[in-house]
């Protein structure tokens, strides 16, 4: 077990005035229950109750008063009701309806109680089955591990801490970088960080990948009903790891033969379940965004470590000398994307890219990061400046005077004058800084 960055929001919810049952959202086997369990060892008092065990989920389910509710959990979980910090914890939530309404009632009536809510299959079936209390609960988003996350599991935290404050020596650039590449093929899922920071072994990683791939596989039936829905799930989730960083269209997606609708439809699922998304482009430099559904979108998995395995990537990106070759690829940009999401606890957070909207364009950025009221370009790439083509064409469209490369390379700055005459920015930051670019950006805009 160790630590995750999510504890400091943690411990910000609970020492708020104002707390709200906190929902804790993300995708399976992110963390989720370890992490609650990390944190309930700062109570005096901490209560675990899983609902897919009956006798925890009948305390819910009986129509009893909310203070007879209480005491049976004080009763059931072996505690006397005390005035001492208290946590409770309810794992599964979406198995008990019941329970999840019994939140506004915690809210209500007991917010001197800290509440945690969190559940494996909980994505897929809010909105659809389930609804919390409005304006009674509160989300926190549980991504997989960072690479700050990573290297502290690592036993390498004074290089995690020189990362956080952008201090790494330009004498461990490349010490780092090669720590980076050990991120990508890993990727941030808990159970593969530590086991990789136990034994430091790819090949017993195969057999975590394997297991949580089947888990995943095993949950169709509980996402999808009729059986050609579940087939259309199972063909994404074969074949379309290949596809991370890059955009896609439906109706030619690794050569099915299902229709446009149905595949559209079936990575909606999937995506309700957190284990990738559907990052549409914007079309404009400036807000409001709105991004255009009728492009194709590019698609971002969960995990880059799994993306790797399925793909069968892993022993290219250990044993590649090309390094500009791979720091360009859509690898880089499917951990980029990873960083850039597990960079914040805000659920429903989103990734960007842009593209030029003009007949026969090839302009494109690979992400769009926005600050406070700024959107910047991010490519992701080695080579001169006169390669950043689509980065160029944005700044000429944008009021902004700052863009972004994240590289391969030392972090240094460059002034460009594009032909209109207008200067701006580019900063070139390396690649294991990318999680924490608001730091970079609080002096610069």
């Amino acid at each position: 077990m160790f630590e995750r960055l999510a504890l400091k929001a943690l411990r910000q919810w609970a020492e708020k005035k104002d707390r709200k049952p906190l929902v804790i959202r993300g995708a399976r086997q992110v963390g989720k229950t370890t992490l609650v369990k990390l944190f309930s060892q700062e109570f005096d008092i901490f209560m675990n109750l899983n609902l897919e065990e009956k006798e925890n989920a009948d305390l819910f389910t009986m129509n009893n008063s909310f203070e007879d509710l209480l005491t049976g959990i004080y009763a059931k979980t072996g505690f006397k009701k005390e005035n001492k910090r208290t946590l409770i914890f309810i794992d599964e939530i979406q198995n008990v309806p019941d329970a999840v309404k019994s939140l506004r009632f915690f809210y209500e009536k007991r917010p001197d109680l800290h509440v945690i809510a969190a559940g494996s299959l909980l994505e897929s079936l809010v909105g659809n089955h389930i609804s919390f209390p409005v304006g009674r609960v509160e989300y926190m988003a549980l991504h997989p591990c960072t690479f700050t996350e990573f290297l502290r599991a690592l036993d390498q935290s004074i290089i995690a801490e020189q990362i956080e404050n952008w201090e790494v020596p330009q004498s461990i650039h490349d010490y780092v970088m090669n720590l980076f590449k050990k991120f990508m093929i890993v990727g941030g899922l808990p159970e593969a960080v530590a086991n990789y920071a136990k034994y430091q072994d790819w090949v017993k990683l195969n057999e975590i990948f394997n297991s949580l791939l089947t888990s995943y596989k095993d949950d169709i039936e509980k996402y999808a009903s009729k059986p050609k829905e579940q087939d259309i799930l199972r063909y994404i989730l074969n074949y379309g790891w290949g596809l991370a960083g890059q955009r896609f269209q439906f109706s030619k997606f690794c050569h099915a033969a299902y229709k446009s609708a149905e595949m559209g439809d079936a990575f909606r699922t999937l995506e309700k379940t957190l284990l990738l998304e559907l990052v549409y482009p914007l079309t404009s430099t400036s807000f409001p965004i709105f991004p255009d559904l009728k492009k194709s979108p590019k698609l971002l998995w969960l995990d880059t470590g799994l993306v790797n395995h399925v793909a069968g990537m892993q022993e290219n990106l250990l044993f590649s000398t090309d390094t500009d070759d791979l720091w360009n690829g859509e690898i880089a940009e499917q951990i980029v994307g990873q960083e850039l999401l597990g960079a914040s606890v805000i659920f429903g957070t989103k990734r960007m890219f842009w593209v030029r909207d003009a007949r026969n364009s090839q302009a494109e950025t690979d992400f769009i990061y926005k600050y406070k009221s700024h959107l910047l370009p991010i490519e992701v790439k080695t080579g001169d400046n006169s390669k950043l083509r689509s980065l160029h064409q944005f700044m000429n469209e944008s009021k902004e005077n700052i863009a972004i490369r994240l590289w391969n390379g030392t972090l240094c700055s460059d002034t460009i004058t594009l032909p209109s005459g207008k200067q701006y920015v580019l900063y070139n930051i390396p690649l294991y800084y990318t999680g924490q670019l608001d730091h970079f950006l609080t002096d610069k805009i």
